[in-house]
């Protein structure tokens, strides 16, 4: 009995352990070349373990798309010095991305440019400001 009781507990554990990981996303759900857009941010939410920033961009026709915008940790974007006040709604932003592979309206943040004109990589890789944004 007490080794039943014993691998029931270890499976307990490991499944503990396990589960979070599994439902971390990948980046696969995002295609590897970036591309970039521009919009007036409407929510900003600065948490673990991803920020979001939902931007209001014009589609070709120039109605209004909502795009939900995945980033690093709050703790990564405080270190690049990233506040509630460095980016607010209604801040025209610029932001360079990769797509979500489905095509919905979504993407995984590289840089943002801020309404200052500053560049961050809101990844969390610490990358320099790419030259030509």
């Amino acid at each position: 009995m007490p080794f039943k009781s014993g691998l029931r507990l270890a499976t307990i554990c490991a499944m503990a352990f396990v589960l979070p990981v599994s439902a971390h996303h990948s980046h696969g759900n995002y295609v590897d070349t970036f591309m970039d857009i521009e919009g007036v941010v409407k929510e900003l939410h600065l948490v673990v373990p991803h920020s979001w920033i939902y931007l209001e961009v014009k589609d070709s026709n120039g109605e209004p798309q909502m795009w939900a915008l995945e980033a690093t940790s709050r703790t990564g974007l405080q270190r690049i010095g990233v506040t509630p006040d460095y980016v607010k709604p209604g801040d025209t932003v610029k932001a360079r991305c990769h797509h979500l592979r489905d095509g919905s309206n979504g993407c995984l943040l590289g840089f943002l440019k801020a309404k200052d004109g500053t560049v961050k990589d809101w990844d969390g890789n610490n990358a320099p400001p790419p030259p030509d944004f």
